[in-house]
This record gives C-alpha cells, structure tokens and sequence, in this order.
C-alpha cells in the first residue's frame, strides 16, 4: 500500500486558519471527520491529545506529526495542513511547524496500512522533499510530489539498505515509539542515512505496531561494535549484555543520529552488564553518565511517599476517637479499632518509611543489587534513632557500596557470573553497609540523647524560648535526627505530664509542607507543574502533620527551603507556647486541634502564622524558572 492511498485531495488542506497547537490538531481532525474517516471525532480527539501528552509530536524541521491507533478511526488515513506563518506545535528543535501530517490508524489496522505510514515518516526527513511540500499550489500537487517519492524510493531501496561487512555491522540499532507508527520509523530512517553519509554499516531493528522488523541476530550482536537503543519504549536489553550501548528517547535517533554512532564508535559508550546495570567502557569516557545524586534521592523519595502519606494520615485519622497515647507496639497492643489504625499507620506503614527511602536510593545507584543493602542500612538507621538523615546516608553508602564490589568482581569468570547477584553482592554489599551504619549510628544515637536533656533544662525556664527552639528543629530538616530529637523530646514531656512542649513541635512540624505548598499558590509562576501537584498533596501532608511533605522542595533547593521552613516553624513553635497551649496526643494534626489545652483557635492562628511566614520567605527568595523550565512548562501545558 502507497501513502497517496491513505492521503487523497480531501485530507490536503494548504491553508490552516490554525494560530495554536490545539486548533491545528482540530482542524485536521475535522478534515478527517468530513472526509468520512472517523467513527467519532470526539474519541479521535481525545485519542490525539493523549499521545502528545506522551510526548510531543513536533519533530523538528519544521514538521509535526500527530497519530493515534484507535477504534475511533473508520479507514486509516492522513490528513496534510499547511502553515506559511507556521505554529508553535512545541517541537523538538524549538522552532514553528509549517507541516502537519495526522495519521489515523484503525485499532485492527494491518501491517500494509501501517507500513505505508512509516512509509510517509521516512520521507519527511529529506529537505528537499518537505520543500517541495512548501512550495506545492493545490492539493493535487501535494498527491504528486508524494507519488514522485514513493516511485523514486522503489529504484533506490536496494542501495540504501544497510551493508554487512565481512566482519558483521559496525553499529546495531533498535528503534521503537510508543505507537509505533511515525517515530520508530523516522529514527532508523535518520539513523540509516546519517550511517550512509559517515560510511558505517549498519542495521537497524524497528519495533513498531507491526511488529519487530529486521530482527538483530546472536552473531550480529556479538561483532557489532556497540548497539544503539533509541526507543520510548521497554526494550529487552539483556541480549546486549557485554556489548557498549546507548539508551536514548527515540527523538534522539531521529535528531541526534550521527552523535549516537560517534558515541559507538570512539569507545564512549558505557558496557552493559546485564540486569539493567551499565559501566563506562573506558575511565575518561565522556559517555552517558548516570543519574545524579538529585535523581538519586528522587528515587528513593517517590518510593517513600507513598508510606509517610497512608501511615501518616492513617494515625491522625486514629486521633478523632479519642486523645489515648499509648504506643501500639505489636498485635497484642490492639483493643480497638483507633489502637488499629495507629499500629497499622506508625507500627508499620511508618516502620517502612526509611529502609525504603534507602532501599531505592540505592536501587537508584546500583540497580536490583543496591535495594538490600539499602533496605538494610535504612532500617538500622531507624532502629538506631538516625532518622531521615541517616536513610539518607544508608541509601547513599549502600549504592556506592554495591558499585565498589561490581567493579572490583568485574573480571570474575564468566562462567560464575550468577553467583555475584545472589551471593556476592547481597553478601558483601549488607555486610558492609550494616557495619558501616552501625558505627555511624552511635554517635547520632548519643548526640539525641544530650540534645533531649539540654531541651528539658528549658522546660522549667522560658516556654516561648523553648518553644521557638522545637519549632525551629521541626522545621530545619524535615523529618530528620532534629526533627525526631524535638518529637521525641515531646512525647517524653506527655508522659511527664507537661503538655506544652510537643503543641509547640507539631505546630512547627505542620508548618513546613504547609508553607511550601502556600508557596506554591502564591507564587505559581516561580513553580513547575510538577512542583504545584507536589504543593497539593503537601497540604494535605502538613495538615496531618507529616514533616516529611516538605522534603521534595527541600530535596530540589536545600538552603532556601530548609531556612525558610526553620524560621516559620521557630514563629509557629513560639507561638503556641506564647498563647499558652498544650497538647495531649502526640500527633493528628488538624484531627487533634480541638482537642488542645487552651484556645484551639489561638493555635491554629499559630500554624497559619508559621506557614504564611515560611511562604512568603521562600516565594520571594526563590529564583523563577529557567528558560529551559519554562519551555518544558510550555510542551506539558
């Protein structure tokens, strides 16, 4: 099947009335609706908009090609616009579109169909050709020059294909895109040509909605010189094992390609060793490096949330029916359904909250073999009263840990490599990493100890003093050893039968999340979206009183954050002991507020106070986005 059989002068519009991405993917889809190719255009539409949420379709040159799959689709086919002033359609190079082409592939499309628009993809690469489309005067026009293509490339397939060499290719490829339609496509074409021009045979497997095309072979991979996978899909690796690869988006096949095959070409690509784990093939290699010490700790942070919010929220919710604070250790402490929810929430939920941080963190770093050492390393962490910090410091030391045995096993005879997964990293990797977090947990241990003893010498002296010295440890890290040294000190005070201590710690506790996430409403064009939705579930979390809501803003920009949340909570803190409250349950956030020894209204006056402060500090001190920020704002709008 031709493209020309799937565009027909009724799809060709050469004059989109269009200024906006959103009106030229209408306009098109109307053209296919009135031409008779859709079952619903609202579906269509819909379908449409959801693969430019992906990613966007703008591919640079000048040319956008949005497409979907769909059973809204009645007969596959393509609709061709035309912009001379041209539209920001996001592209990849940062320049308007002048060209659009909509696909519309049926959800059972056959692979003729299909073909034919990867077909139309590969055509688009060549200047000369997107020209002529510039150029064209009707649509009549536009339907010759594509069968003028489509003739001319059947007398030059032969020569384009790629040449094996006696010793095999020089580089293998895969290419792949979520449909599977345009991208995959246009990459091996640009990746096939650019190979052409610096005379590097190649092959190049596509994994597209027909299915694998050009499959890599055994012997292929074992002499290539390195393999390229440029593909937004999963792609099974483990064949390349031993082997330099590249793993990039598939848009970097279709605008990078001859910086991909240098990559392979001059030794910068990192080996891959299976598992997911790739090491840098040379030590000065300027290959691809891997994630930072910021998506590191990301990591571990996204794995956490989830535990901090239900545990969190669960024990607050426990704090409505009634202000009981005793600790639900184990199954036989439960006697009701709130003793429930707290041993589910804190005995549990919360128990977790380190050793996963860690556990991921060093997942992060080194792969499936770092999550034990991690796990390990954060639960003594816990368990040793290093709190946050010392998760921290576990994730870091286990993942740095496990990378230090990979390398130094990296010439361990092949024929036993599958003992290092499950004997010799998990052995070495928790045995070192426990003995490492044992040493460091005493002296964090120790200084707990005398900073919970000089706090209580405070507590006969001046309350707003000491309530300003809770706040603030509340809120300089976040969860951390302060943070755990001020609460405990104030469940030790509840146990004692002094209750102002620990109003004052979870007023400067809610303020962090809370005042970040006011930030983030306040001074909404200093934010990324990502960054808002963190706001709006750090309401929530500072509402229930988990400090740990703040930690993704502190993660990205410590200083700012953390002086910014140490000054509101030190008001907050202050505050509540100034205006003489007392508090009773050790945590529930605004659950517990009625519940307090004084004026409820008094101590929320308190926490809005602490937040306002902290907002207002971080909004005006923290730098508006980049340009390259606001650009990403700008495609995920």
């Amino acid at each position: 099947m031709k493209v020309t059989d799937l565009l027909t002068a009724a799809t060709v519009n050469l004059d989109l009335k269009s200024t906006t991405k959103k009106d030229v993917l209408d306009e098109l889809a109307n053209t296919l609706n009135e031409a008779g190719k859709l079952n619903d255009l609202d579906a269509y539409r819909a379908a449409i908009d959801k693969r430019e949420s992906e990613s966007t379709t703008g591919i640079g040159d000048g040319v956008a090609i949005p497409h979907s799959k769909t059973p809204a689709v009645k007969k596959a086919a393509i609709a061709f616009g035309r912009s001379k002033e041209g539209v920001d359609f996001e592209s990849l190079d940062g320049q308007p579109a002048h060209l659009f082409f909509m696909i519309a592939a049926e959800d059972g499309a056959n692979a003729t169909h299909l073909e034919a628009l990867s077909t139309l993809s590969t055509f688009l690469i060549k200047p000369d050709f997107r020209e002529k489309l510039m150029q064209a005067k009707s649509a009549e026009e536009v339907i010759d020059i594509f069968e003028e293509e489509e003739s001319g490339s059947k007398n030059v397939a032969a020569e384009e294909a790629p040449k094996k060499n006696e010793e095999g290719y020089d580089v293998l490829a895969v290419t792949g895109c979520p449909t599977g339609i345009a991208h995959t496509y246009m990459a091996a074409d640009a990746l096939k040509q650019k190979a052409k021009e610096m005379g590097v045979s190649i092959k190049v497997q596509t994994n597209g909605s027909t299915g694998i095309k050009n499959k890599l072979q055994p012997e292929e991979i074992d002499k290539a010189k390195g393999i390229i996978v440029a593909a937004s899909i999963k792609i099974d690796v483990e064949p390349f094992k031993g082997k330099p690869l590249v793993q990039v988006p598939v848009t970097d096949g279709i605008r990078k390609p001859e910086e991909l095959i240098h990559q392979v070409l001059e030794g910068k690509a990192p080996v891959y060793e299976g598992g997911g784990t790739q090491t840098e093939k040379t030590e000065g290699s300027a290959g691809k490096k891997g994630p930072s010490i910021y998506k590191n700790l990301m990591n571990g942070i996204t794995y956490m949330l989830p535990f901090v919010v239900g545990g969190g929220i669960l024990i607050a919710i426990s704090y409505m029916f009634g202000i009981d604070s005793r600790p639900i250790a184990g199954p036989n402490d439960v006697q009701n359904f709130p003793d429930l929810l707290r041993f589910i929430g804190n005995a549990n939920a919360m128990f977790l909250m380190i050793p996963i941080l860690a556990g991921f963190i060093a997942m992060s770093i080194a792969d499936r073999p770092g999550l034990a050492p991690g796990m390990i390393g954060g639960l003594m962490a816990y368990t040793g009263n290093a709190g946050f910090l010392g998760g921290l410091i576990a994730g870091f030391l286990a993942g740095y840990i496990v990378q230090l045995i990979k390398w130094l096993f990296r010439k361990w005879p092949q024929s036993l490599d599958g003992l290092k997964p499950v004997l010799i990293y998990p052995l070495l990797g928790i045995f070192a990493t426990g003995s490492l977090m044992f040493l460091i947990n005493q002296p964090i241990s120790a200084l707990m100890s005398a900073l919970i003893a000089w706090l209580g010498s405070l507590g006969t002296g001046n309350l707003v003093l000491l309530g300003l010295i809770l706040g603030g440890m509340m809120g300089v890290d976040l969860g951390g050893p302060f943070n755990k040294i001020a609460f405990t000190f104030g469940i030790a005070m509840i146990s004692a039968g002094n209750f102002y201590p620990q109003a004052a710690v979870m007023a400067g506790g809610m303020v962090p999340p809370l005042g970040m996430a006011l930030s983030t409403t306040l001074f909404a064009n200093k934010f990324t979206r990502a960054q808002r939705d963190t706001g709006k579930v750090a309401y929530v979390l500072g509402a229930a009183f988990i400090s740990e809501g703040a930690i993704p803003f502190g993660a990205a920009d410590p200083l700012r954050v953390v002086v910014s949340t140490t000054i509101g909570s030190a008001i907050a803190g202050s505050l509540s002991l100034l205006f003489g409250i007392g508090l009773r349950p050790p945590h529930g956030g605004i659950f517990v507020i009625p519940l307090v020894d004084g004026n409820a209204w008094l101590y929320a006056l308190a926490i809005i106070i602490g937040s306002v402060v902290t907002a207002l500090i971080y909004g005006f001190w923290k730098k508006p986005l980049t340009k390259e920020e606001l650009s990403k704002e700008k495609k995920a709008a």
